[in-house]
């Protein structure tokens, strides 16, 4: 409808016509062979007449080659749209990665339709939402076409501790400034902070929007506890709710994301948006000698790469330091893993693709998910995992049944205790 809009825009200044110009009103040879015909022309038979003169032209601003399988979906029960897949940008923009690179992800991202970008500074310090602000600004984008989504980070080790509206308010101005944006389409709350009262938090995030610094908010890694203290605070004070709640979902992370998000999603309009379908670089489809599945090393870059973990777990690279995440499998899960991987992937070759697109697809097929976080390091890994979306109709009962039978973590909800039966 842009497209259209767009072109309608162009030939009505065409009609009118300019000094010594060749548009429709102008007296040029376009004018000459035209005129009567469009005397009392509709726009649908302008678009007819000057179709031979569009192809090749620069009349529409954004010419979107859209992926197959891509999806536009309401985030939460919002009115924000976003597609099904966003660009996560905790690697692109991390260590190792250059300028043009990470914007030449971006641009790929863009032109395949994917309209939303998550940035933090948690990822990789301020960098990510600088570069990011800068492609913006080089590119020129239609601001409405594009979603930007920032964090408000905080941990005990740093100067702003906790969610203090001081803090809340001084990220969101950093943010902006960063971004080199006039709002920030959603913001979100990254870890609650139990040491600080809900109310202040609600209320600061109300007053974030009221201001026009944020369009929405939402959280990330919230439990389905707090997410619902802070509604009802919402509620209680009148305030802007939050529309989405960022969650860790992978084949071997799913109870949060398949057994509460969609309850919160029925009853209070919190949609899931969900992160690390490679298991921050866990599913490769690889294994070494003993047997073990192979890890990127750039999922390890640094201690922020990861929320899966501890800080002391990711605080080192070396391989030596891998070894912690064997200690955590006893012998048996061990093998019971390496044998899950293995089998997942003879279903990927029987597909057809690789295990980290079969990771990203399994992901896709829940319905929950409004929108897939997809991390890449240059446009050849980005390409791949965006092309999983045409792998989603494949999955069909069979193929999910085997996976389920392969994975065998269904998560399933704890049997109710009745009160009365301990008495």
């Amino acid at each position: 409808m842009e497209e259209f809009a767009g072109t309608n825009e162009h030939l009505t200044a065409l009609a009118g016509g300019g000094p010594g110009g060749g548009g429709l009103g102008g007296g040029g040879g376009l004018s000459g062979a035209l005129g009567g015909a469009l005397g009392t022309s509709t726009k649908e038979q302008m678009l007819l007449a000057r179709e031979p003169l569009l192809s090749g032209s620069a009349l529409v601003a954004r010419q979107t080659n859209v992926t197959p399988g891509l999806r536009y979906r309401n985030l939460g029960k919002s009115g924000l749209r976003v597609s099904n897949v966003g660009l996560g940008t905790w690697v692109t923009f991390g260590p190792g990665v250059t300028e043009t690179e990470a914007e030449n992800v971006v641009v790929l991202a863009y032109e395949s339709g994917v309209n939303l970008f998550d940035v933090s500074e948690a990822h990789c310090g301020p960098r990510a939402e600088v570069e990011l602000g800068r492609i913006l600004q080089r590119r020129q984008w239609k601001r409405s076409s594009y979603v930007v989504c920032t964090k408000i980070y905080w941990n005990t080790k740093s100067d702003e501790r906790g969610l203090s509206r001081k803090h809340i308010i001084e990220s969101v101005k950093a943010s902006l400034a960063r971004l080199q944006l006039a709002y920030i389409d959603v913001v979100i709350i990254h870890k609650a902070d139990p040491m600080c009262p809900m109310e202040e938090i609600v209320r600061a995030m109300h007053h974030v929007v009221c201001q026009g610094w944020a369009m929405y908010w939402g959280t990330a890694r919230w439990t389905p506890g707090e997410v619902m203290e802070a509604y009802s605070n919402c509620r209680q004070f009148n305030c802007t709710t939050p529309v989405c709640e960022q969650a860790e979902y992978h084949l071997f992370c799913r109870d949060k994301a398949e057994l509460y998000m969609p309850e919160l999603y029925n009853k209070i309009g919190v949609g899931l948006m969900a992160w690390s379908p490679l298991t921050m670089g866990l599913i490769s489809g690889k294994f070494d000698e003993a047997g073990f599945p192979l890890i990127s090393r750039s999922s390890f870059k640094s201690k922020r790469s990861s929320y899966s973990w501890t800080e002391d777990e990711t605080g080192a690279t070396t391989k030596e330091t891998y070894t912690w995440i064997k200690e955590r499998l006893e012998p048996e899960e061990l093998r019971r893993q390496q044998d899950r991987q293995r089998e997942i992937s003879l279903v990927a070759e029987r597909l057809g693709c690789t295990v980290p697109q079969l990771a990203v697809a399994w992901c896709l097929k829940n319905e929950s998910v409004q929108c897939l976080l997809l991390g890449a390091t240059s446009p050849a890994q980005l390409y791949e995992s965006i092309q999983s979306l045409q792998l989603v109709p494949k999955l069909n009962a069979t193929t999910m049944t085997d996976l389920e039978r392969i994975l065998d973590n269904k998560p399933t909800r704890p049997p109710i205790v009745s009160t009365l039966a301990l008495r």
